[in-house]
């Protein structure tokens, strides 16, 4: 009885620590929603194949980057890349989000006032990685 009794208290402790911690976030439900909402609005996007398509999204200040499946699904890579050009034609800034996901890449923002950004993401197409990338787009 008293194995029993132990079983029970270790699994209680075990549940009551899941339900602290949390679980797994919940996915946003479109690439403005990922990017965080509000005043953000598509500017731009570009079509990976019937896959993908990369999102570009702006709020007056902030530029923000999307790859979203067209079919969410098994796990597969999917990336989202923006950078910001400086005044010598070089880029910094560079943030990506490049792993396997099942619905979407991103949010990787970067703030760009008066700059060229370069954005662009990436999928795995019938097993083949395919990437796109703007060049510095989107100036001023």
């Amino acid at each position: 009885m008293n194995k029993l009794r132990n079983a029970l208290t270790i699994t209680a402790v075990v549940l009551a620590a899941a339900a602290l911690t949390g679980g797994t976030a919940e996915a946003a439900s479109s690439p403005i929603a990922a990017c965080g909402g509000g005043s953000y609005h598509e500017i731009d996007s570009h079509k990976l194949g019937n896959v993908a398509t990369i999102h570009l999204l702006y709020n007056g200040s902030t530029n923000c980057v999307v790859t979203w499946r067209t079919n969410p699904g098994t796990a597969t890579r999917v990336l989202a890349a923006i950078a910001r050009q400086e005044s010598d034609g070089s880029f910094r800034d560079y943030k990506n989000d490049d792993d396997r996901f099942t619905t979407y890449a991103g949010p990787v923002t970067v703030s760009a006032a008066g700059r060229c950004i370069d954005w662009g993401g990436g999928v795995t197409i019938s097993g083949v990685w395919t990437v796109w990338y703007s060049g510095p787009s989107h100036c001023g």
